[in-house]
């Protein structure tokens, strides 16, 4: 089966995420193509109407990206009929509570607003790296972080994803059926 993995990432860890899932995929043998998505929309590939679809992208100030939010607007109705997976990186969810698709709040939100009914969701925590901020994203981050119980040492970097978690992701979405 061939997967085509279509991201956004901000900061790099989405995309660390997605290449583990198809490397994943791709020992598992399977065929998987990387596609990035830009500032600019991505038109729909035809040929991709008969694999499955993997679509990823992190939260930044409380939504996904726009580049990705207006890719799914503007492909909602084929995605909808073709095998897809929706995978939303955030830093809620590093708690256990707000790990899976049934409770991560911005996973929810974003299908109810989009419209978007993925076969498959996984929610996977993100990473945080306050030196390589601007200071007003740094500043921001580390004021959402002290709110929500969260690491505010901006001289520190720190990663959340379970990368075991990402792995049984990944087998779960080779063996869909």
């Amino acid at each position: 089966m061939h997967y085509s993995a279509i991201f956004a990432s901000r900061d790099g860890q989405t995309q660390k995420i997605t290449e583990k899932i198809t490397s994943t995929l791709e020992s598992l043998g399977h065929s998987t193509t990387l596609i990035p998505l830009g500032s600019q929309s991505l038109p729909f590939p035809e040929d991709l109407r008969p694999q499955r679809i993997i679509l990823a992208c992190p939260i930044r100030y409380g939504h996904h990206l726009r580049e990705f939010r207006d890719f799914v607007s503007l492909h909602c109705e084929r995605l909808n009929t073709a095998e897809t997976a929706f995978i939303s990186v955030n830093l809620t969810a590093r708690k256990p509570e707000k790990s899976t698709p049934e409770t991560n709040s911005y996973l929810c939100k974003f299908l109810e607003r989009s419209r978007f009914s993925p076969k498959v969701c996984g929610v996977f925590a993100g990473a945080l790296h306050y030196p390589n901020y601007q200071w007003h994203d740094r500043l921001m981050i580390q004021l959402i972080m002290k709110m929500t119980g969260g690491p505010t040492n901006t001289k520190n970097s720190y990663e959340f994803t379970d990368w075991e978690h990402v792995e049984a992701f990944a087998r779960k979405l080779s063996d869909w059926t």
